[in-house]
């Protein structure tokens, strides 16, 4: 079940045109999942994609690095959308299969992770975990990304928790009947 239906281009209002176009003339290419939602305020709709955008697209962070935040997040939600999206993301951003699957599962993939993976799950599990970081979780990202990329980091794991309430709160499906998270 879900809580609206996508938006019909050709009843969009002058500003939700603006915006529409704007998302298919991006990166992303399309009008997907929370877009559809976010259409309903334009404005916010603009902002978020814009600011989405800058952190998937144009952060500090490599694509393997962002995306991995974005599956942590997405986890922790059981943000069944994001996930199906950017698990595929990640996979392509050079994120290996079993470390994709181990997160799925609600499992812990450190063993299988190299130091900067490493340091962007700790601070990412501990962000959403305890609503902060330790001292020496907070250095180890420093060290491994630098101060920028921890700006970047938060930034993504503040968006993506936006973006993973927004798909809760509407029910907003998985495409095509694929497996949802357990």
């Amino acid at each position: 079940m879900t809580r609206f239906a996508e938006v019909n281009p050709a009843a969009l209002t002058p500003i939700q045109r603006t915006v529409y176009d704007a998302l298919i003339a991006g990166p992303r290419g399309a009008v997907q999942g929370p877009f559809h939602v976010l259409l309903r305020s334009p404005e916010l709709c603009a902002r978020a994609q814009a600011l989405g955008a800058f952190l998937r697209f144009d952060s500090a962070l490599s694509p393997r690095l962002s995306e991995l935040s974005i599956l942590v997040t997405a986890r922790f939600w059981t943000a069944q959308f994001e996930w199906y999206m950017h698990a595929k993301f990640a996979a392509e951003g050079g994120l290996s299969g079993e470390i994709i699957e181990t997160i799925r599962l609600g499992h812990d993939p450190r063993g299988l992770m190299q130091a900067d993976e490493i340091a962007v799950y700790d601070f990412a599990v501990a962000t959403h975990e305890r609503h902060g970081v330790e001292d020496a979780v907070y250095a180890a990202a420093h060290a491994q990304l630098g101060e920028a990329g921890v700006v970047d980091l938060v930034g993504l794991l503040g968006y993506y928790t936006m973006i993973s309430m927004l798909l809760n709160c509407y029910e907003v499906p998985v495409p095509g009947g694929a497996t949802p998270l357990a």
